[in-house]
């Protein structure tokens, strides 16, 4: 190449880079406290249209505040650095072992009707439905949208919130979601507690509505390898699926002890 072709290309190059500088500079920028937060959305804002998210979605998330309750949370999730027996004294295993199995046989054709359609049997769905919100009672009351975009906002997981916040933004859109939803400390909403992303992939229907949301349950653990009839304990084929559910291991123990104990009897205190 010649010397005039190295000077255009290293000319071509810098322009590169200061573009790339430029689109850094302009990106959202996290934050670890309020202060930013209203600068950020209007940022994010700007990318998010620049995606396609539509106007009654940007507008929902112009009116996001910065939800400190939720930081304070996520600051403090203690119990899942518990022994296997702390956690599910803290969280009652023995009462929704106990009323899981009643919710059995009260609810056995819906539960049936999901069996056959996804090959999850009733235990593992009743554990994670008592376990995340008491059977409904406990949905949450935080300002869904709020508490995404803050941890979107925040600097600890910045890449995982910004997914969600984008999942629910989409789901706003297209009337999925209100902007008004009300959900836990981190955005889960309804009877077992879906993130954004994941009810744009396994949700099907209100999630507030237990029936809808146990088969999206059952769909999201089909999706993630279960098979009919194969074990569900560490060690047997289905436990990856329980895995995927919830990444903490003593959750994820707990989630397989409680559903052999609802699916075929024995002492909520068995091993």
């Amino acid at each position: 190449m010649t010397k005039g072709g190295d000077v255009a290309k290293a000319a071509v190059l810098a322009l590169v880079l200061v573009a790339g500088v430029a689109v850094r500079a302009d990106a959202a920028q996290c934050g670890n406290g309020p202060g930013g937060f209203e600068t950020w959305k209007q940022q994010f804002g700007e990318e998010a249209r620049a995606k396609g998210i539509g106007a009654s979605a940007i507008g929902a998330l112009m009116q996001t505040n910065y939800a400190s309750a939720t930081i304070a949370a996520d600051r403090s999730q203690r119990s899942f650095g518990l022994s296997l027996d702390q956690f599910l004294a803290k969280r009652g295993a023995a009462g929704i072992v106990a009323r899981g199995r009643a919710m059995k046989q009260s609810h056995a054709a819906l539960f049936a009707s999901i069996e056959q359609r996804y090959g999850v049997p009733p235990g593992p769905l009743i554990a994670i439905w008592g376990m995340e919100t008491a059977f409904g009672s406990q949905r949450g009351n935080q300002h869904m949208l709020s508490s995404i975009a803050t941890l979107a906002y925040d600097c600890r997981r910045p890449e995982f919130f910004t997914d969600q916040l984008y999942a629910a933004l989409k789901l706003i859109d297209r009337g999925q979601l209100s902007p008004s939803q009300r959900g836990s400390m981190h955005g889960e909403v309804g009877q077992t507690q879906f993130m954004p992303k994941t009810i744009l992939n396994y949700g099907t229907g209100n999630l507030d509505n237990a029936a809808n949301a146990l088969m999206s349950t059952a769909n999201f653990l089909h999706a993630n390898g279960w098979r009919a009839g194969a074990g569900y304990q560490p060690g047997e084929p289905n436990f990856a699926a329980i895995e995927a559910w919830n990444a903490a291991g003593v959750y994820q123990k707990a989630i397989a002890l409680m559903g052999r104990q609802i699916d075929g009897g024995g002492s909520a205190a068995e091993r």
